[in-house]
């Protein structure tokens, strides 16, 4: 019975030991921002690097940008501007846009604006929350849109629509204004804030190659610390503990079942 104390105590130990780590550590791989995943401020890397100052007009045109950093194009009521971005497994992204419309002196009415976000196979991507059309009316000196992206998985099902790592592209536009007010300059800023998630949307499969755009104006490049950053994620720490705490329970069962067991001991001379 001592030696099932002695096991008993070593796996509690261990249990503890891990959940503590688990706890620790989670939080640290999880909702540690990568260099790609930055709050904008100019501190090195890709946040050193100087914002884009235009937008593309087509997919193939789109101008690169990196989370963290606030891209600015001006351009004109009715022109498509389009921006590209890498986005990694793992991630959510929220996309931000807002448009500084012209004087209201100048403008006929009231417009309507878009915010669009499509993934490396340029299929449009759903928001799961945010602002992503919004109508600004004629006195309104500017428009502010968002769209949060469903977390970014690793791999998928080839029927599937679920986000995949690669370039994002992002397109804003307007959608409804009046005819008089085509062509008045605007101007547009768009940025990107990424979250990571760890392991709680880890997945086994992966892509072969991220889905990243070959032929976009400039370079679009990998996050700073590379495409679906390794085999590690939390959920190893927690299937761990899993491990542990179920041959803590089988000792516990061993030892009450092998307690019932004995037969009661007869004093003597009874």
């Amino acid at each position: 019975m001592r030696t099932v104390r002695t096991l008993t105590a070593s796996l509690l130990a261990a249990a503890a030991a891990l959940a503590v780590a688990g706890t620790a550590a989670g939080p640290a791989v999880a909702d540690t921002p990568s260099p790609s995943a930055s709050t904008g401020k100019a501190t090195g890397g890709a946040a050193a690097e100087s914002a884009p100052t235009e937008a593309g007009t087509s997919f193939r045109t789109a101008t690169p940008f990196r989370p963290g950093q606030k891209a600015t194009a001006d351009a004109s009521s009715g022109d498509y501007l389009y921006w590209v971005l890498p986005i990694d497994a793992q991630q959510r992204v929220t996309v931000r846009a807002a448009v500084t419309l012209p004087e209201s002196a100048a403008r006929h009415g009231a417009s309507t604006w878009q915010l669009d976000v499509y993934d490396g196979l340029r299929r449009r991507q759903a928001c799961t929350y945010g602002t992503q059309s919004r109508a600004a009316a004629k006195e309104a000196a500017s428009v502010e849109l968002s769209c949060t992206l469903r977390t970014v998985r690793a791999g998928a099902e080839p029927w599937a629509n679920d986000p995949l790592p690669g370039s994002y592209y992002v397109r804003l536009t307007v959608l409804d204004l009046p005819e008089e007010d085509l062509g008045l300059p605007v101007r547009a800023a768009v940025e990107a804030d990424v979250r990571e998630e760890g392991g709680a949307h880890a997945v086994d499969g992966a892509l072969a190659r991220p889905l990243v755009a070959g032929t976009v104006t400039g370079t679009l490049r990998e996050p700073e610390d590379g495409w679906s950053g390794g085999w590690w994620s939390d959920r190893w720490l927690w299937t761990a503990a899993g491990g542990v705490l179920g041959a803590l329970a089988g000792v516990f069962g061993y030892a009450l079942t092998r307690g019932r067991g004995r037969p009661s001991r007869v004093p003597p001379g009874a």
